[in-house]
């Protein structure tokens, strides 16, 4: 790796912890409206139902099947109706300030600072590409401190088109004034920043946090982001 200069980096749950974050921001907004109390439903089963569903529409869009209008219609009100709730205007005041509420919790993946501190010093040019709405993810960079490191960011809304569609890679790689050959992309989703970047044309690392049973020769897996110090 000893022509790479420009490291790309996802964020949700690469860096920006949203795991975590968006637990936080749900069991928030959870008491506040007292679903618990009014519908006898409980957190982790809620929360657990969201994040199956919600994991699934954002798999839709990657894969261009539904476009991001129709998951904010959908994430909140298919969970509601899974525990007999029909309020769609109740999921959508969830959807709402659920995504206000989520930039006031700013967890990042352990080791992130460490990493990004490390890779600056290597004079790395860091980047961001993430599938995130645009504002979300800016507000997502300057609230969880890591603005600093970065040099450029790309959202899927800046092409209006998600990992892994070669065009977001494209648009990146552009804006970054950077060459394939000098770049890497660093990413948690096996299709969308391994397949996407590796069909793309640019080196990868793999962040396996999630510990999935993934192998390919030569492909680089780390499961702590210290690893990646060991290959830049």
């Amino acid at each position: 790796m000893k022509n790479i200069r420009h490291i790309f980096f996802d964020l949700d749950n690469t860096l920006w912890d949203h795991r975590k974050n968006a637990k936080l921001t749900l069991e928030k907004l959870f008491k506040k409206y007292q679903i618990q109390e009014k519908f006898q439903i409980k957190f982790e089963d809620f929360h657990a139902k969201y994040d199956e569903i919600n994991e699934h529409l954002w798999e839709l869009i990657r894969d261009e099947k539904i476009n991001k209008e129709y998951l904010r219609k959908h994430r909140f009100y298919d969970t509601f109706l899974h525990f007999d709730v029909d309020d769609f205007e109740l999921a959508q005041i969830f959807e709402h300030q659920f995504l206000d509420e989520i930039i006031a919790y700013n967890e990042l993946v352990e080791g992130s600072i460490e990493i990004l501190e490390y890779l600056k010093s290597k004079n790395y040019t860091i980047h961001i590409i993430s599938n995130g709405f645009h504002e979300v993810t800016h507000r997502k960079i300057d609230g969880s401190g890591i603005r600093k490191y970065v040099d450029t960011v790309t959202s899927a809304d800046d092409v209006n088109v998600r990992k892994p569609n070669l065009r977001i890679f494209d648009y990146a790689l552009n804006q970054a004034k950077a060459e394939k050959s000098e770049s890497i992309l660093i990413g948690d989703d096996w299709i969308a920043d391994i397949e996407g970047a590796q069909n793309f044309g640019i080196e990868v690392i793999f962040f396996n946090a999630l510990l999935e049973n993934k192998t390919e020769e030569g492909l680089i897996i780390v499961q702590k982001l210290e690893e990646i110090r060991s290959y830049l």
